[in-house]
């Protein structure tokens, strides 16, 4: 039987010197943590204030945002016209009640093509558009404005509701149409007695037996000439009061100078008097009436004539400006006074015992329909020039 044999394990003996090293690396080792530790604490202390005072602040701007963000909604709901919020999708995701009111409900959700497409037709101007309410047959105006888009895509739509308006204007243009054709009734009344009278004069002498044949024809010249003069008048009041163009066309510039210089032309030649066209407009064209264009130039020349004394030169001149056609009618008369100049467009003011007094406010009314202008140079020693102005066609 084997026996164990036990092992003895020498100890070596500890080094009395090493063991206080070793404990004075321990206490070292125990201030340096102790140290870290108590900066931590620090660190911790002011990080936990700091904390609170970002979270103080952050409270702060979501209390304020809040409250503006009621503020908004507020306002927004309080509104009078219609706000809609578009996402970069096109689709309404925000509305107040005034745009609900106008357009009808629902519109959260929907795209604004969808809207536009079901509730909306064209009234005809840039923005504006006919709406006809739901379970009506009420039929409102509106007006919608869009904000550009943002970096998101995002836009806002504002929406007007321009009903009553729209109406109002309609209504005070109307009363001053009426206005305008009531002082021009009376004016015209007063135009036409004169003539009238003298016709009446003159045929009351036709019914004279006693009246030679010569002395006869010369008063029915007469009376027929004065029946002229009251339907000219006529014409030129209706011409007056339409006060608009309707038979567009294109218009070749050249082309009209040259039939606007072979109608005045023999006129002037009657008068002694010199005619001079000079066309530089290269070719351009208009879309407009040709014959309302030609009878506001024929007036102006016929006026030229008139002011013009014998010997002297009338020109007409057109040419180009860099969004305008300029036509120019240009006499040596002997100018006009500044203060006529003032009421030379006023209907049924004339200088002249002959005149109607509407050449000019006929001009002016043609020329303004056309989106054109027209005004007076005059200088006792440099006669009159009337120039006009239209814009140039650009294809619209």
């Amino acid at each position: 039987m084997q026996t164990e044999k036990s092992i003895d394990i020498d100890l070596m003996p500890l080094d009395p010197e090493q063991l206080q090293l070793a404990f004075a690396a321990f206490n070292e080792a125990s201030e340096q943590l102790s140290t870290v530790y108590q900066e931590l604490q620090h660190q911790v202390v002011q990080l936990t204030q700091e904390l609170a005072l970002a979270n103080g602040e952050l409270h702060k701007q979501l209390t304020a945002k809040e409250n503006l963000s009621q503020q908004l909604s507020l306002l927004l709901n309080a509104l009078p016209g219609g706000v809609i919020s578009l996402n970069a999708q096109e689709r309404i995701e925000q509305v107040n009640p005034a745009a609900i009111n106008i357009l009808g409900d629902p519109l959260l959700g929907m795209t604004w093509q969808h809207v536009s497409q079901q509730c909306l037709t064209s009234a005809g101007l840039v923005n504006e558009w006919y709406v006809k309410l739901p379970k009506t047959t009420e039929q409102r105006r509106i007006r919608i404005e869009s904000s550009a888009t943002d970096s998101a895509g995002r836009r806002i739509l504002l929406i007007n509701d321009i009903t009553e308006a729209y109406a109002i204007q309609e209504q005070i243009r109307r009363n001053q149409r009426l206005t305008s054709m009531g002082e021009m009734a009376a004016n015209l009344a007063h135009q036409l007695r004169t003539p009238l009278s003298t016709a009446l004069i003159y045929a009351n002498h036709l019914g004279s037996n006693a009246l030679a044949l010569k002395e006869r024809k010369k008063f029915a010249a007469k009376t027929v000439e004065r029946l002229h003069h009251l339907e000219h008048l006529t014409k030129d009041m209706l011409r007056f009061v339409k006060g608009e163009t309707n038979q567009l066309e294109t218009v070749v510039i050249s082309s009209l100078m040259a039939e606007l210089q072979q109608v005045i032309e023999p006129q002037m030649r009657k008068h002694g008097l010199q005619f001079t066209v000079n066309d530089y407009s290269a070719d351009e064209f208009l879309v407009t009436d040709r014959q309302a264009l030609c009878g506001a130039l024929i007036n102006l020349l016929e006026n030229a004539v008139q002011a013009s004394p014998a010997g002297s030169q009338i020109s007409l001149t057109t040419y180009l400006e860099k969004s305008n056609i300029v036509f120019s009618v240009h006499d040596n008369g002997s100018g006009i006074d500044s203060v006529l100049r003032e009421r030379l467009f006023e209907p049924f003011f004339t200088t002249r015992s002959e005149g109607t007094g509407l050449g000019l406010a006929i001009v002016r009314s043609v020329i303004q329909s056309m989106n054109g202008s027209i005004q007076i140079n005059s200088a006792a020693d440099t006669g009159t020039e009337f120039v006009i102005c239209l814009p140039r066609y650009n294809g619209d």
